[in-house]
């Protein structure tokens, strides 16, 4: 599965105290982090990784990296929420993310529901996976994909990925980075609801623009409006009522 894991404690400052284990190499720190939880691991537990073997974006999509080239991280959380509230839970780990890359001089911005974005070119993505028992969440793990020191991208993906490297003209120290972000996920979740739904609206590429939304039974083409305080994406199709979706792909259609 990997290299055994280091142990590093990190108090950032907010109300968790993080548990880092650090691994040269695994399939997959949400998995690792899922098998903890199930094995009753407490919150504020954290899987970092060189390497992955088998990420995973979201709907099963890989996440690939080459070692030592992005953050790739994942942090094991026990929300005292309902579960059609864990998206704000998710939201909160997004803004963190998004103000961590802020302070290394990157304006990354939310695209529906889980990526950072600089103008049309994703810089990181999120996985939310989460462990329930009826109408209790038992835990919430999400993981955290970064491009950091990339210079260029293949020809398939130079129009669609970029880093920090390309967009700050250097990338920053990983370490220094994921302490960072732990501390701003610290402050986030301590908001109310309400102030992380806002300042994720406020933060969302997504709304105003024309979207094609790719459901598993049909595709839903209108213009993203809202997003309700469960985190749906309020979609208006140019004929019909809106439509409220709470998961899907979201492509952001160009003016003609």
């Amino acid at each position: 599965m990997g290299d055994r894991p280091a142990t590093r404690a990190v108090s950032p400052g907010g109300p968790e105290r993080w548990t880092v284990r650090r691994f040269a190499s695994i399939d997959s720190t949400n998995r690792w982090l899922l098998d903890e939880a199930r094995e009753g691991a407490p919150a504020g537990l954290v899987a970092v990784a060189d390497h992955q073997l088998s990420g995973r974006g979201r709907r099963g999509r890989a996440w690939e990296a080459p070692p030592g080239s992005s953050l790739l991280v994942s942090l094991l959380l026990r929300p005292r929420v309902a579960p059609d509230r864990l998206h704000t839970v998710t939201m909160a780990v997004a803004l963190a993310l998004a103000d961590a890359l802020g302070a290394c001089g990157i304006d990354a911005r939310l695209k529906w529901p889980n990526d950072l974005v600089v103008g049309e070119r994703k810089i990181a993505g999120l996985l939310a996976e989460a462990e329930l028992a009826g109408d209790n969440v038992r835990a919430l793990v999400v993981g955290v994909g970064c491009n950091l020191v990339q210079a260029a991208f293949p020809d398939e993906l130079a129009a669609t990925a970029t880093s920090c490297m390309i967009e700050a003209g250097r990338a920053p120290d990983r370490d220094s980075l994921l302490d960072d972000f732990l501390g701003r996920v610290d402050t986030r979740l301590a908001q109310p609801s309400g102030g992380i739904v806002d300042d994720y609206r406020a933060r969302l590429s997504t709304l105003g623009r024309d979207v094609r939304v790719e459901l598993d039974q049909r595709v839903v083409i209108g213009r993203a409006g809202d997003v309700d305080d469960c985190g749906r994406l309020v979609v208006t199709p140019v004929s019909g009522a809106p439509v409220a979706v709470a998961v899907g792909d979201v492509v952001h259609l160009r003016p003609v």
